[in-house]
């Protein structure tokens, strides 16, 4: 018996459907079963070829694919990875279709190229989304996000602190396959008055400025895509723009953020390690909160561990609550995470640090 995971492709173009299926095909470890030219044809081979994953093209003909993935999770829910266009409008559906449900999303490939340029991205988000609960699309009523009434926006840089806010506090998040969800369900249950954070998203580029301006419109604090030379500053979240990593340096009396086109790090830019390991290069650790979320790969583990060993609060996120257990999982296999915590309490330890008079006082984690 087969044990390929079998993928439908849904895409109105012949070209894009060809250009995956010469791509997948070179994986010993998937099997096209199948190819769909719009939702209806799509519906009836779902039943008759019973796929693991669908990938679905946004703009098609006769039904889109936002329409047809919100049917699909109601009536046969299934993993779904969406390929979008690189544009604002496709930027902006792609992330509704993550909240409704889907577990990843791609830029669309060329239809004029022969194969889909990032193989093995696309090789390993299958093999992701095959595994992936599909827990996100119907949150309890009591995780859904407040309303934001009055956002309270970032200190200026020299402006005096709040005790538990002094400017080398600050707060770490990483997160892949289904942390555009985890992010949001977190950061909405957070008040304005919290130090920086700095999060690294597995996203691709164009779409994770879309992400950030979502996020600023639901949470008490502002979220902006960053920057070369942004200062962290409380009351402010920076996200990492896809296709660059984001370095944490200290400069005289603030973090400063750059941002770098390095190589990739476990096939990602931006990477986890890469944030993680400038924050303890940058001095961070003592004064640092470090949490990795959903995701596949081992993208922040091995930084994660070196953070703890030199003072910071690290916590891991549960297999439970994860749509795919692969980071985390290895943070704990390593001993990186001080807390292992369901998603729905992640916001309470958060605040908890924040509120914390000082830095820690516990002898760093040693081994």
């Amino acid at each position: 018996m087969s044990t390929k995971i079998r993928v439908l492709i849904v895409d109105d173009s012949a070209l894009v459907r060809r250009a995956l299926t010469e791509s997948l095909s070179r994986s010993p470890d998937i099997e096209v079963v199948g190819t769909a030219i719009d939702p209806y044809v799509a519906r009836d081979k779902i039943l008759q070829l019973n796929p693991d994953v669908l990938t679905l093209d946004i703009e098609m003909p006769r039904m889109d694919g936002l329409t047809f993935l919100k049917l699909l999770m109601q009536r046969r829910p299934m993993p779904v990875i969406i390929l979008s266009s690189l544009t604002g409008a496709g930027s902006v559906k792609a992330l509704e279709a993550l909240q409704a449900g889907a577990v990843e999303v791609l830029p669309k490939p060329d239809g004029a190229m022969s194969a889909f340029e990032d193989h093995q991205r696309l090789v390993e988000v299958i093999k992701a989304a095959a595994r992936a609960k599909l827990v996100r699309q119907h949150l309890p009523r009591a995780l859904q996000p407040l309303p934001v009434v009055s956002p309270t926006r970032p200190l200026a840089r020299g402006t005096t602190l709040p005790p538990s806010y002094q400017s080398r506090r600050i707060i770490l998040m990483g997160a892949s396959t289904g942390g555009t969800a985890a992010l949001r369900m977190i950061l909405t249950r957070l008040p304005g008055s919290l130090p920086g954070i700095c999060i690294v998203q597995h996203i691709p580029a164009h779409f994770s400025l879309a992400f950030a301006q979502r996020l600023n419109e639901l949470c008490a604090f502002e979220v902006r895509e960053a920057k070369n030379g942004d200062v962290v500053a409380p009351g402010l979240a920076l996200v990492a723009p896809g296709g660059f990593h984001l370095v944490l340096s200290w400069r005289g009396d603030a973090y400063e953020v750059r941002l770098s086109e390095g190589p990739r790090i476990h096939y990602q830019r931006p990477a986890v390690d890469v944030l993680f390991g400038s924050a303890v290069k940058a001095g961070a650790a003592p004064h640092a909160l470090a949490i990795l979320l959903t995701g596949m790969g081992s993208d922040g583990a091995a930084s994660m561990l070196e953070l703890r060993k030199a003072g910071a609060r690290t916590i891991a996120q549960d297999e439970v609550s994860c749509v795919v257990f692969g980071m985390p999982r290895e943070a704990i296999r390593l001993g990186a995470a001080e807390s292992v915590l369901a998603l729905d309490q992640i916001a309470t330890h958060i605040e908890r640090f924040a509120n914390e008079p000082t830095v820690r006082h516990t002898e760093p984690v040693v081994g």
